[in-house]
This record gives structure tokens, C-alpha cells and sequence, in this order.
């Protein structure tokens, strides 16, 4: 798979993951933005996959969805979550 083929996937499949925890607390993107310190529009551009954030904003937007970010990185495979701190307990 090509590099740029990845980072697109990766971008996907993180932007998906902030947009599901995001719906199940239900709270806006602008709500979001407001706790993680960033701009509406850089939210909605993450979670349609626009951008690969970074570790720091990875953990900004855990702490802003109450949540632990989970990313399993194996081969050509990936698994991204977001998942409450009881989710993973029971796990």
C-alpha cells in the first residue's frame, strides 16, 4: 500500500472514530471544539478524514470526550476507538 494511500486511510478511520464517540455523547462539533481547544471547522475536517491529526490533539480530544483513545496499528491493518474508561475496564 502506498504511504499516501495510509495516511489516508489512518485520517479516515481516526476522524471516524472522534465522530462516533462524539455522536454517542451527544454534544456539536462546536462543543467539541470548545473543549479541545480548537475551531469548529477543524473538526469537521477531521472527522471527514481531512487532516492526520497529532498525538497531542489525539490526547486534547480524548480528554474532551471524557474518553481513552485506542489505536492498534498492525501490518497493513489498523483499529481505531474511542472508548470510556468502564468500556475498557470490562473489556
Amino acid at each position: 500500500m502506498t504511504r499516501r494511500r495510509e495516511e489516508i486511510r489512518l485520517a479516515f478511520e481516526l476522524g471516524q472514530a472522534v465522530y462516533d464517540r462524539r455522536t454517542e455523547l451527544g454534544i456539536s462539533q462546536t462543543e467539541l471544539a470548545r473543549r479541545a481547544g480548537m475551531t469548529q471547522p477543524q473538526v469537521s475536517k477531521l472527522e471527514l478524514g481531512g487532516t492526520v491529526p497529532t498525538v497531542p490533539l489525539l490526547a486534547r480530544l480524548a480528554r474532551a470526550m471524557e474518553s481513552e483513545l485506542h489505536l492498534k496499528l498492525v501490518g497493513e491493518t489498523s483499529q481505531v476507538v474511542f472508548t470510556t474508561a468502564q468500556e475498557h475496564e470490562a473489556a
